[in-house]
Parts: structure tokens; sequence; C-alpha cells
């Protein structure tokens, strides 16, 4: 039985985590995040990028995004932490590498929330006009509903994790029926196999346009997975339902998004590609299944995209807003940053964390130049965190050998080299302007740390274990390199082909020096027992 906020109170303790999430909650908190406004737009972003091979970015992602959810989920279970994936990396490479993760991990969950707000209100604005202006920003009126549903979401947030997984568990049953309707509908209706070849051939931009399209769209749709690694210190039972969670989630939302662009090509109109596919749906168009659906006659469905198109972007912030609550909340816990937000409620919910997302919610909607430049950028910083999993579990798995692992990555020796050099391949697609965004903010990380180290309190300041840096430091500037003489936005210095080689060796030997550089063993197991005691506040639910 659970203590009560009164037992630990006369215990001495701060109140503890709550293990209410069980496993189809968990599983439907990674969907829900999977399932945002990444597939209102994934299929026509995709298409244009690559035409009919569209299909095989898809494909290519899920294969990556797959190798990346098996670490996740050996991760997840052998340590089932509140903001896994800014903590995991810390028990490996100290202070200034867990930082770095957590600063990334944060960075691109905190943003979310807001762009995915901005979806939904874009999309609205179809049919209620005056929530965003010619230029794509937030009117008055827009901003104040904007703000509304980030206070409703903040407001959920901090009712508990079970308010967070019960609300999400209604709008992702709607969010996944709508895309399967749409699928059903547009293939029986009208579906014209030779779109898959019209506009120059089956893949009209090469390989290159294949490759492009991932980080254009098609992996800001899939990712989200880890978000049940995320919320693993609040999961019943995490050794058995992280895994389960974040595996299921990401072979269902492969598998709809591959089977929505393969509705998407067949539906179109053959017309609209005899020029190529720069604007397959009409030009300027931001709702292409909801067009398709009007051009066809179906206006009942169109009519349901509509609400749909405001209904899974929602779904999706609320989510984002918990999950960078637990990521700023393991930086505070790490003391990285000011403690005060690590503070946890009565709920059971790191609240000062949560009203941290909703005010950086409303700096994010302020009218920044080049809103939608900021999901390429967002999905770099996520495959960053991504990226920092794989070489994490290799150096766990020989410092913390002993550790028991419930479920364990088949060939981890091969699976996680492999979906280190996937990540970076990603980083290094989003194209040059982007790596160096993403990269100055990094360094504006560093800066805040700094501050926060040099202010805090001498007991309070972690060991810097500089020696992440000698690994982490030439891992990022590597990666800007080759993407400023690369071929994607780059000076196109390095040859084709030669350039996705040149990532891949380099990824491997960041891989090996950084699990050589990581902490001992006498280090890793100090760092575990002092994040168990979370877990320890609930006895009876201690992990194995």
């Amino acid at each position: 039985m659970a203590q009560t906020s009164a037992q630990q109170a006369a215990l001495g303790r701060q109140p503890g985590f709550r293990r209410d999430v069980g496993l189809m909650a968990l599983m439907f908190v990674s969907l829900g995040s999977i399932i945002g406004s990444g597939w209102l737009l994934g299929a026509l972003t995709a298409a244009t990028s690559a035409g009919g091979a569209s299909i095989v970015s898809w494909l290519l992602a899920g294969v990556i995004i797959v190798l990346l959810a098996l670490v996740h989920s050996e991760l997840g279970a052998a340590y089932p932490l509140a903001g896994g994936t800014g903590r995991w990396p810390r028990l490996a490479f100290g202070s200034l590498g867990g930082f770095t993760a957590g600063w990334v991990a944060w960075l691109q969950a905190v943003t979310i929330a807001p762009i995915e707000v901005e979806a939904a209100l874009s999309y609205l604005d179809h049919k209620w006009h005056g929530l965003i202006n010619d230029v794509g920003a937030l009117t008055p009126m827009g901003l104040g509903a904007a703000t509304a549903l980030m206070l409703l979401f903040t407001i959920i947030n901090i009712l508990g994790v079970r308010w967070l997984a019960e609300s999400n568990r209604i709008a992702v049953l709607w969010k996944v029926a709508v895309p399967i309707l749409t699928i059903v509908v547009l293939i029986l209706v009208s579906f014209q196999a030779s779109n898959f070849t019209a506009g120059g051939g089956f893949a009209p931009y090469g390989a290159h346009g294949v490759l492009a399209a991932l980080p254009l769209g098609v992996v800001f749709a899939l990712q989200g997975f880890e978000q049940a690694a995320q919320l693993a210190g609040e999961a019943r039972d995490p050794q058995r339902n992280v895994p389960r969670a974040v595996i299921g989630a990401v072979v269902v939302g492969t598998v709809l998004y591959l089977a929505l662009e393969v509705a998407f090509i067949g539906a179109l109109n053959p017309g609209n590609l005899a020029q190529g596919w720069a604007n397959p749906v009409g030009k300027g168009d931001f709702g292409p299944y909801a067009t398709l659906a009007t051009g066809l006659g179906l206006g009942w469905l169109a009519v349901i995209l509509y609400i749909d198109a405001f209904v899974s972007p929602a779904g999706t912030g609320l989510i984002y807003v918990g999950t960078s609550a637990r990521l700023s909340y393991a930086l505070g816990h790490a003391g990285y940053i000011p403690k005060g937000v690590s503070q946890i409620s009565s709920r059971g919910v790191p609240y000062t964390s949560i009203i941290l997302a909703f005010v950086m919610g409303l700096i994010c909607f302020l009218p920044f130049p080049s809103w939608h430049s900021l999901v390429s950028l967002v999905t770099s910083a996520t495959v960053i965190m991504y990226a920092f999993a794989p070489i994490t579990l290799l150096a766990l798995r020989r410092a913390d050998a002993g550790r028991t692992r419930p479920y364990r990555v088949p060939a981890a020796t091969v699976v996680a080299p492999l979906a280190f050099i996937a990540a970076n391949e990603i980083i290094y697609w989003t194209s040059w302007s982007t790596v160096e965004k993403l990269m100055l903010a990094i360094a504006a990380g560093y800066v805040i740390f700094g501050i926060s180290y040099a202010l805090g309190r001498p007991f309070e300041r972690p060991p810097l274990d500089p020696r992440s840096l000698v690994w982490i430091l030439p891992w990022f500037a590597g990666l800007t390199v080759i993407s400023y003489f690369g071929q994607y936005g780059g000076t196109k210095l390095i040859p084709e082909w030669v350039d996705l080689g040149l990532v891949a060796a380099f990824s491997l030997v960041i891989c090996y020096v950084a699990v050589w550089l990581s902490m001992p063993s006498h280090r890793v197991a100090a760092a575990v027992a002092a994040d168990e005691h979370e877990v320890a506040v609930q006895p009876e639910l201690k992990t194995a």
C-alpha cells in the first residue's frame, strides 16, 4: 500500500512520484506523441521531397526509429526514472555529459508543445479566421486561444499523472481512428497506382530526395516514442511495461504513417503531378487530406479531418507539457539548474517544472521569424537526445554489468552502434543551416549551466566530470564540419555518398571513444543508488 503524504512527512521524506500508469496508458502516451500534427502534413512534405519514393523514406525512418526504440526500451526497463532520456547519460558519463543530454532533451520537448498548439490553431483558422495572420504568426486573438490551451494542459498535468494518462487515452482513441478512417476511405474511393511513378518516375529526386525527406517531417512525425520511458518513474511494473509500450507504439505508428503515405499518393489528381511534385494538392494548401476529401466530394470526411486537425496536435501538446516538466525535473534533481524546479507536489508531479513549461510555451508563441524552420531544429535536437541512448547503453552494460535487465536488446554490440550512426545521419540530413542553429542552442545551454553552477551552493554542486567533453565536443564539432562541407545545405565539397560514409565512420569512432571514457563502475553504482532513492519512497514498488 502506497504511503500517504502525511506518512512520508513523518519519515522526513518529500512527496514522491506515484506509480499510477499502466501498460495501455504508457503505450497511449507514446502513441499520442507520435500521432500529432505530423500525420496531417507528413505525407505532403515527404511527397514534395521524394515523390512516390517517399514510401521508402517512411520505411527507412521506421527502421531507424525501431533501432532507437529498442535501445530506449532496455534503458527504460533497467533504469525506470522520471525524465529518463535526460538522466541515463549522467549515470554513464557524469555531470557534463548528463547535462548536455538533458538540456537538448528539454529544449526539444518544451518547444514541441507550443509548436503543436500553433499547428492546431493554424488548422482551426481555416474555419474561424482571425487566429493566424498573413505571415503565419498568432494574432492577439490567436495568442489568447494559445495561452488558454497551454493553461488547460498545465492544469491537467498539475492534477496528476493519472489525469494526464486518462485525458490522453481519450484523445488517442480519436487520433488513431481518424487516420485509419482516412486511409480506408481514400483507398476505396480513389486510388491511382500510376501516381507512384508520375512526375518524373518513382524517385524523381533520387536518393537525395528520399534522405532529405526524413528531417523535413518524416522523423518529426515518428518522434515521441520515448514518452513511455520518460514516465517510467511513474509506471506500474516498468520493467515489463516500458519496453512493451515503446516498441508497440513505434510499430503501430510506423505502419499507420506508411499506410497514410500510400493512401495520400494514390488519391492525388494525376493532373497535379504532370509538372512534378512541387504542389501535388494545390499551391500553398495547409490541409492536404481535407483538400483531397473535398475534391472527391467527401465533405463529411473533410469536416472530421478539420476537427482532428485541432484534436491531434492539441493532444500531443498536452503530453509534451508533462514530458518537458519531467526533463527539467531531471536537470534540477541532478543539480544542473536550481533545485526548485525539481519540487514534487502531494499529487506526485513536478509542479514547478510544469509551471516552467507553461511559461516557456508562452515565450515560444512570440512571432519569431521562420517558425516552420523550427520543426527541423526540433527534429535535430530530438535526434541528438536519441543519439545519447545507444552509447549510454553500451557504457552501462560495461560499467553496470550485474544489473537486472528485464529486456535486453538483441545483438546490442551491433544494434547500438547502428542506432548511433543512424541518428547522426539524420542530423546531417537536416542541412547545415539547422545544424548551425542547434550547435548555438547547445552552446547557450553550457553558458546557463556555468552560471547556475557558479551561483549554486558549494555542497549542492555535482562533480563536473570533464572527461565526457573529450568526446562530446569533438562529436559536435565533427558533425558541424561535415555538415558545412556536405551535400545537404553545405558547400558540397564532400562528394555524395562519400559524405554518408564519412558520417558513419566518424560516428563509430565517437561511439567507441565515448564508451572508453565512461564513468568507472563504482561511480556508476553510486549514481544509480542515489537515483533509486526516489523509487524507494514507495518500498513495495521498488525495482528488482
